[in-house]
């Protein structure tokens, strides 16, 4: 009892009693995710960027017999790596010289069903696929990775007859927003709204808007862009 609310005196110090009370909101009664749905041709190339070259990695195709080398950079996602495999999914990664995986990308050639994750169908037409889950270890952050696993995740499926990759993003996650407008992708004017209920229940619902979410982004970046 004492430890518990030593703890959440801490909490209460580091976020304030308002960021504190909104915080627990947001974890024990109510919480409200946007999923921004993007796409993108696979040939067209990326605009200029600036990232930084990353130390030499070993690209290795995901299966349930390798998944061991996410222990050091990921380790509670093992078991999530061994149930995409089974299930079929492709999923790429890179490997240090230490047999360490220290970035991968996933993508589904049919529906796919999130279930370790946002617990929701995300569904796919004819010549698309689906692609998710990409990560890097912190040491690869802004490095030049970012763009070459999706560009090679775009060969592997060009070659297999998809013309287009659709995927989502979270409405909050800037970095991920400005990495997909970097690649090249474009809203399609849907959203996947996630409403997380006493932390047990959720509900899910789509709606559709016009214009675009991230024209604030596309002008901040395009002094930079226009530099490079």
């Amino acid at each position: 009892m004492n430890h518990a609310l030593s703890t959440l005196q801490q909490y209460v110090k580091r976020k304030g009693l308002r960021g504190a009370f909104n915080g627990l909101i947001r974890r024990f009664v109510y919480r409200h995710e946007e999923l921004l749905w993007m796409e993108r041709d696979l040939v067209t190339p990326p605009p200029p960027h600036q990232l930084k070259a990353y130390p030499p990695l070993r690209m290795e195709r995901i299966s349930v017999h390798n998944v061991q080398a996410f222990a050091r950079h990921f380790g509670d996602r093992i078991q999530t790596m061994r149930d995409l495999a089974a299930e079929g999914h492709t999923g790429l990664m890179w490997l240090d010289e230490r047999d360490d995986c220290c970035v991968f990308i996933w993508a589904s050639t049919r529906d796919y069903h999130d279930r370790h994750y946002y617990g929701c169908w995300f569904a796919v037409q004819p010549g698309e696929y689906f692609q998710f889950g990409g990560e890097s270890a912190r040491r690869y952050w802004g490095t030049q990775i970012s763009t070459d696993a999706q560009l090679r995740m775009f060969q592997e499926m060009a070659a297999q007859g998809f013309v287009k990759v659709v995927d989502v993003c979270e409405s909050h996650n800037i970095p991920a927003l400005r990495l997909h407008l970097r690649m090249g992708y474009h809203e399609q004017g849907r959203v996947v709204h996630i409403h997380h209920l006493f932390g047990r229940w959720k509900l899910f619902r789509e709606t559709r808007y016009s214009g675009s979410c991230l024209a604030p982004l596309r002008k901040a970046a395009a002094p930079s862009a226009a530099a490079a």
